[in-house]
């Protein structure tokens, strides 16, 4: 169906600085002649809180992984009614655009707009995610840097765009939420196989930093409930014995901060992995980091102990720990096999002080014995890591094909209409931009997919 895809018969020049030509149906119109901005305050402050995520679009608050430090007033919260377009002013350079399929309450920084008629939003929410757009749209906004650089209404509204007839715009959406619906699945499968995999390496692991190599080697009571048996040649020991805590060292930067600088060369640590770049460095070293705070020591969305090399910055969200003696890989696999509920204080907040972490108790072998179980795991989980880096690879290319094609579709350079005539019955499992959710991957070696706004913790 894809293969017997052609240009359109007739275009023309297009006066759109991102955009080259358009087929000659099309028009093109400023975006304020298309949408209008709607500023309905919530007033009681009643109504359902959403959030704008970047793979989910925008979806109930209580289903997002980050947390609102103070959603404060309510009352000055903006309505969003099933259809709007909402707009991330801060994001908007980076494609933060959704249609909602939701009536609730969004952040006072978003916009939100309403189309007029002749427009289907379906269509402009995919337009508006383009790289080319994306791009004017990173023109066009203003601040300080990008992690503060905000689209306004009038700057937003003065872009010129492409606009097809208006069946055209329903054939291109029918046409674009049946394709994107068979890549999103298979892009789901690939991403379930790739997380079977990931706990088919971590078990292999997990045995071996817990219970060594040898199967018939004989096993002692720890005397820690919850470490049971272990090999009698192994100790029990304590955290604060294997590590130095290097917390004394940390400086958090803030988002302005870190916007201000020209440079951005080093990686800066926070909970649960890198989050920025920033254009000096604190540590260089060879370290171990230990979520803090956050969901995620109770979720574990996220791993919890993360391994940083070489030149960086750590925030204090991270506990930062460097082995006295021990195998850096060893201690990063075996403190990631640890429940750390028991040492969580804090509900709404969930924190792992210093003082609990340093106390935890810990089962290892001797250093000679830690380098052979991480060389024998090395080996016996490599036909498993390569099949995952294939895996990866195959997601990054699908991700860049369904990019390119929705681009080449909703800016003109294919045309869909006799395909999107010739489906059968409805769209393939009902697909739409905000109505699957991709991001199995979390829990794996990807990046969070989601940006926080100005509300949320740094």
């Amino acid at each position: 169906m894809i293969e017997g895809l052609r240009p359109y018969e007739a275009k023309r020049e297009a006066a759109m600085p991102w955009l080259d030509s358009i087929p000659c149906e099309w028009t093109e119109r400023r975006i304020k002649y298309l949408f209008r901005e709607i500023d309905e305050r919530s007033g009681n402050g009643q109504g359902q809180l959403l959030s704008l995520t970047r793979a989910r679009g925008l979806i109930p608050h209580a289903d997002a992984t980050h947390k609102i430090a103070s959603a404060g007033d309510l009352s000055k919260y903006k309505v969003c009614r099933s259809g709007d377009l909402v707009m991330n002013r801060m994001q908007a350079w980076s494609g933060m655009f959704a249609t909602s399929t939701y009536t609730g309450l969004v952040s006072p920084d978003y916009a939100v707009f309403r189309a007029k008629a002749g427009v289907v939003t379906a269509f402009f929410d995919r337009l508006f995610k383009t790289p080319m757009l994306v791009g004017e749209f990173a023109r066009r906004s203003k601040g300080i840097g990008s992690g503060f650089n905000r689209l306004y209404t009038p700057d937003f509204g003065d872009i010129r765009v492409p606009l097809p007839p208006l069946n055209g715009q329903l054939d291109i959406i029918r046409f674009l939420d049946h394709v994107e619906g068979r890549l999103l699945r298979h892009l789901q499968q690939k991403r379930k196989l790739l997380a079977l995999l990931n706990e088919q390496k971590q078990t292999i692991i997990h045995c071996a930093v817990t219970r060594g190599l040898d199967d018939g080697v004989r096993l002692k009571s720890s005397g820690v409930a919850w470490l049971g048996d272990i090999p009698e040649h192994w100790t029990v020991t304590r955290v604060k014995n294997e590590f130095r805590c290097l917390n004394n060292d940390r400086v958090p930067l803030s988002s302005t901060q870190r916007a201000a600088m020209m440079a951005r060369t080093f990686d800066y640590y926070g909970a649960s992995g890198v989050i920025d770049k920033v254009e000096k460095f604190l540590f260089d070293d060879d370290l171990l980091l230990i979520a803090e705070d956050g969901a995620n020591l109770v979720l574990r969305n996220l791993p919890l102990a993360i391994i940083a090399r070489g030149k960086c910055w750590v925030n204090n969200h991270a506990h930062i720990l460097k082995p006295k003696n021990g195998n850096l890989d060893y201690l990063a696999a075996l403190m990631e096999t640890i429940n750390y509920r028991p040492w969580i204080s804090g509900a709404a907040q969930p924190k792992l002080t210093k003082d609990r972490l340093m106390g935890i108790k810990i089962a290892l072998p001797a250093r000679s014995e830690q380098d052979a179980i991480m060389a024998e795991s090395g080996r016996l989980t490599e036909p498993i890591q390569r099949a995952m880096k294939q895996l990866r690879c195959e997601i990054e290319k699908l991700d860049e094909f369904r990019t390119t094609f929705i681009a080449a579709v909703v800016t003109g350079k294919l045309d869909v209409r006799d395909a999107a005539k010739n489906l059968r019955g409805e769209p393939d499992g009902e697909i739409g931009p905000n109505r699957i959710d991709v991001s199995d991957d979390r829990g794996l070696d990807f990046a969070e997919d989601e940006e926080p706004s100005e509300l949320e913790y740094d």
